[in-house]
């Protein structure tokens, strides 16, 4: 294994490419028909992983003894895909990842990534989602410079030698600090982030990029653009919503090879028993009526709705991985359960019968 000052010299000496060569090598892509399948679009070899928002303080405080305890009880129920990012926390969530990765062997384990922001020391603003977060403030950088600064200061919090998955993050209209101003700061990432990342790849720096959004217009624009490799989708296909994901944005992948990392499994805590949906917290109305029928229905088949929503985000193709978060070993041990327990088939068709799921829908299959 090479150590961490060859992998990060090498990192740096590799990216140092000029930009213009970058989007140079990106319309040669485009030109020779990166729009076609691609078979060798790498995918996490690991079904089931952990997401880093609970870690870095998402929604409430989390202690560093209890981030610890986490990680150690994902590790020891079996999980090897960790995602975190430097907005989660403001940082917070890289290094208490990191502080449990170093202990580990670097082959062991699979590590996502984000880039699109750069931290500086300042007092974070108010109303974040995060709870005592890190003393960082932050500021966006979609281009190719952004990204390699971003990735070094990402291996820097982290204390590990390579990332496997990028994802550029938060391009979308949703992030309410773009609003419809996110097709510009997509123009950039186009022309910067997305062809430094393909290069970074094309270098063997990293294994796969894409973007990491809560909403499907993003992704859909940019496997129009460039040649990602894996999409990190939140929110956008759970038991409550998902008919879009799997009318548009499946095809779509599909078609090009591209895999999805399904985000939010559980809405952001709602599909586990909590009254807070996705990030924003605005709930349609009919979703409490909703989840209360396919947990009587999941409770008639002798499984519960957690588990229920979780195998169902993993089971498409197109997912390579359904990663919800945890804030306590008691919590990951749960999800981690939850993916190894049989569901009755009966239970999905009554779903369907019902009309609680897409008709469509695919559904895990029973294990032999």
């Amino acid at each position: 294994m090479k150590s961490q000052n060859t992998t990060r010299r090498n990192f740096l000496a590799a990216t140092a490419l000029g930009s213009a060569a970058m989007v140079a090598t990106a319309s040669a892509q485009a030109a020779s028909g990166a729009a076609s399948t691609q078979s060798t679009h790498y995918r996490p070899p690991h079904r089931f992983g952990l997401g880093g928002v609970a870690i870095g303080n998402g929604f409430k405080p989390t202690s560093d003894s209890q981030a610890e305890e986490t990680l150690a009880a994902a590790w020891a129920s079996g999980v090897r895909y960790f995602d975190t990012s430097p907005w989660y926390g403001l940082g917070l969530s890289e290094r208490r990842f990191g502080h449990f990765l170093h202990n580990q062997k670097r082959e062991d384990y699979v590590i996502s990534t984000k880039v699109g922001r750069l931290l500086k020391a300042g007092k974070p603003r108010d109303k974040l989602l995060w709870k005592e977060p890190s003393p960082f403030v932050h500021t966006y950088d979609y281009t190719a410079d952004g990204v390699r600064r971003s990735i070094e200061d990402s291996l820097q919090r982290l204390g590990v030698e390579s990332i496997d998955i990028v994802f550029i993050h938060d391009l979308s209209p949703d992030n309410g600090d773009l609003g419809e101003r996110w097709t510009e700061q997509f123009n950039i990432a186009a022309k910067g982030a997305m062809p430094a990342l393909t290069k970074m790849r094309e270098e063997g720096l990293i294994k796969a990029w894409g973007l990491g959004v809560n909403t499907i217009e993003p992704a859909l624009a940019t496997l129009k653009v460039a040649d990602p490799d894996i999409f990190l989708s939140a929110t956008q296909y759970s038991l409550m919503h998902h008919e879009d994901a799997l009318n548009r944005l499946f095809p779509a992948c599909d078609d090009r090879g591209v895999s999805i990392v399904v985000g939010a499994p559980l809405n952001a805590g709602f599909l586990a028993g909590l009254d807070r949906y996705d990030y924003s917290g605005k709930m349609p109305e009919s979703f409490k009526e909703k989840r209360a029928r396919i947990s009587t229905l999941a409770n008639k088949h002798g499984t519960d709705l957690r588990t229920a929503a979780l195998q169902f985000t993993a089971a498409p193709p197109t997912v390579s991985a359904t990663i919800p978060g945890a804030r306590s070993a008691q919590q990951v041990t749960e999800n981690a359960t939850s993916m190894k327990a049989q569901i009755p088939a009966a239970f999905w068709t009554e779903l369907k019968n019902e009309g609680l799921i897409a008709k469509t829908a695919p559904t895990p299959s029973i294990k032999q």
